[in-house]
């Protein structure tokens, strides 16, 4: 019972919020900012040509075995260019409030999960670390299952229940992943959100959730919805076992990829602009495939 009061008031914040959205906001405030992120780019991509025109000019009197592969890198580069321009636009009416819950994980990941997982992982090996979300993986198969049903992907609903069963007998209950020798059988993050977006629904505004970072309107509700298919909630009565068991699963996983985050923050010209469009980008390709 606590558990689904709990689930229920998560989902009135979810529909306050929307309720809360003003409509004029998709289109003056979140979708203004990002074309002025995107013209911002364009604009120093333009003066970052232009400093190389000079360089250019020298090269001019090379042989022609140099002039093919001169124009091999400028077919490279205006690929390279229209593919940066091509972004995906998202509401982000609630910037400022998305600022801070980003600026709060940021600190949150530097300041306490990465040393925790870190220390985890000297003390951890890496197998065993593996094997962890390894079982992980294999138990939440029902949210995965469900959810191609729900999208009529009946093959990969298929190839699921088939991963799942080979691991869970063969796998030792999914500490090892045996069905990744089978190429039919290849992992994948089906997940409400996606079903949704296979119905027609739109992904709404952009949200920064604590803890849980990038998401929408859409994707949250859908992750929400997705926790009534997960067998880790309902493992225990105790919603606070349920929450140490996924802060434990979030410490394994971060020290498999320690360094990742850094690496992406430290490329990008505005992280949180970065991340925004990376998000938005990789469920667009997830909720085609």
């Amino acid at each position: 019972m606590k558990k689904l009061l709990s689930l229920a008031a998560v989902l009135v914040f979810f529909i306050v919020l929307c309720g809360l959205t003003p409509a004029a906001a998709f289109d003056e405030k979140g979708r203004i900012y990002l074309a002025q992120q995107t013209e911002e780019s364009t604009d120093k991509q333009s003066a970052a040509s232009q400093a190389e025109a000079p360089d250019e000019a020298q090269n001019d009197g090379q042989d022609d075995d140099d002039d093919e592969y001169d124009d091999d890198d400028e077919y490279d580069d205006d690929d390279e260019n229209a593919a940066q321009g091509d972004v995906q636009l998202i509401p982000d009416p609630f910037i400022e409030l998305n600022t801070g819950f980003y600026h709060f994980n940021d600190k949150m990941y530097f300041w306490v999960l990465k040393p925790v997982s870190r220390g985890y992982g000297f003390i951890i090996p890496k197998e065993l670390r593996v094997a962890i979300r390894n079982v992980f993986y294999n138990v939440r198969f029902p949210v995965r299952f469900i959810n191609c049903l729900l999208q009529g992907k009946v093959r990969k609903s298929g190839a699921e229940f088939g991963q799942f069963f080979i691991n869970t007998t063969a796998g030792f209950l999914g500490l090892a992943n045996v069905a990744a020798n089978y190429p039919e059988l290849q992992p994948s993050a089906e997940d409400l959100g996606q079903t949704f977006a296979v119905w027609g629904v739109d992904s709404g505004a952009y949200l920064t959730l604590p803890f849980f970072g990038p998401s929408s309107l859409r994707d949250g509700l859908g992750r929400l919805g997705d926790t009534f298919l997960d067998p880790i909630w309902w493992l225990f009565d105790d919603i606070w076992t349920s929450l140490g068991i996924r802060a434990g699963e979030t410490v394994n996983d971060v020290s498999l990829r320690i360094g990742e985050y850094e690496a992406l923050k430290e490329a990008a010209i505005d992280p949180y602009v970065m991340l925004r469009n990376a998000y938005v980008q990789n469920r667009n390709k997830v909720i085609a495939e």
